[in-house]
């Protein structure tokens, strides 16, 4: 009967156990994915600023040939990122593409001019930047206008800057509650073992000896639930190449082993602290407070 109640009794502590890793890295999965966007918020930035399209329009009696030159002179400018050449007929099958075939009835000759689409650094994504790259390409005489849309880039720096803020906020908040579920996980963990901690107490064990084997199976337990939530992270990244392979391109790969290490951390540092202040508080109980 003995023998069947401690398998019992280990059945329930790895349960306990078990469950309570699992808790935990699913939590540790949450800091690692925020993690992933808050290193990569400027690749994310920076992409979407580098898909905003520019047109530089050449004036009507200018050739493809001399189009080309001048956009391969372009490619040399330290805020060009891309340029891509678009020759009259391409610009009329666009717009034939939107307006209807029969829209160029109306004009003798075609009013469409080559014109070269670019896209900027995303330093030099701002009104202000634009400005002084609308002027210095305008200096061309082959240039008849730089077309970009104003509003579009003030309500994409905006709008940038303001998600930039509640995903700090959001992460600040996910690690409070990280923080509260894992301390609370470790707290159950530890307190059902109250009593091996009070008959430690009673046989004169000090603090520091019966503390020490809660802090070396939380550091494990840490490290194995940060080491699964690193494999599940890892497999939504697989995933997302497959499925989302642009959106994908977004993040940084070297950055990855930033977030791994953000996962441990976090797992040993709030698995440590909370088994720290948990059995020193068990600890400081007197018997008849154990019951409570």
């Amino acid at each position: 009967m003995g023998k069947t109640d401690n398998k019992m009794m280990r059945r329930r502590l790895m349960n306990a156990y078990l469950s309570s890793v699992i808790s935990i890295s699913m939590v540790l999965l949450l800091v690692g994915v925020a993690s992933m966007l808050l290193v990569n918020a400027k690749g994310v930035s920076d992409y979407f600023k580098e898909n905003m399209q520019v047109s530089v329009l050449m004036k009507q009696n200018v050739s493809d040939e001399a189009a080309l030159e001048f956009r391969e002179s372009l490619e040399n400018e330290r805020y060009i990122k891309n340029t891509t050449f678009v020759s009259k007929e391409q610009g009329q099958r666009e717009l034939a593409a939107q307006l209807g075939e029969d829209f160029l009835d109306v004009f003798e000759t075609s009013p469409i001019p080559v014109s070269i689409d670019i896209t900027l650094e995303a330093d030099y994504v701002s009104s202000d930047s634009l400005e002084v790259v609308k002027a210095e390409i305008s200096k061309s005489k082959l240039v008849d206008e730089v077309v970009y849309q104003r509003s579009l880039v003030d309500a994409l720096n905006a709008n940038l800057s303001r998600i930039s803020l509640i995903l700090g906020v959001f992460i600040v908040l996910l690690l409070f509650i990280s923080f509260v579920l894992i301390n609370n996980t470790v707290r159950l963990n530890v307190f059902a073992r109250r009593f091996t901690i009070h008959t430690m107490k009673l046989v004169g064990a000090t603090r520091s000896f019966i503390r020490a084997p809660f802090m070396v199976q939380s550091a494990f337990q840490g490290i194995f639930a940060a080491f699964i939530a690193i494999i599940v992270l890892l497999g939504m990244m697989f995933l997302m190449r497959s499925e989302f392979a642009q959106l994908f391109e977004i993040f940084r790969l070297d950055l990855l082993l930033v977030v791994m290490g953000i996962i441990i951390f976090s797992g040993l540092a709030i698995c440590l602290v909370s088994t720290y202040f948990v059995v020193n508080k068990l600890v400081s109980l007197r018997k008849d407070e154990l019951y409570y």
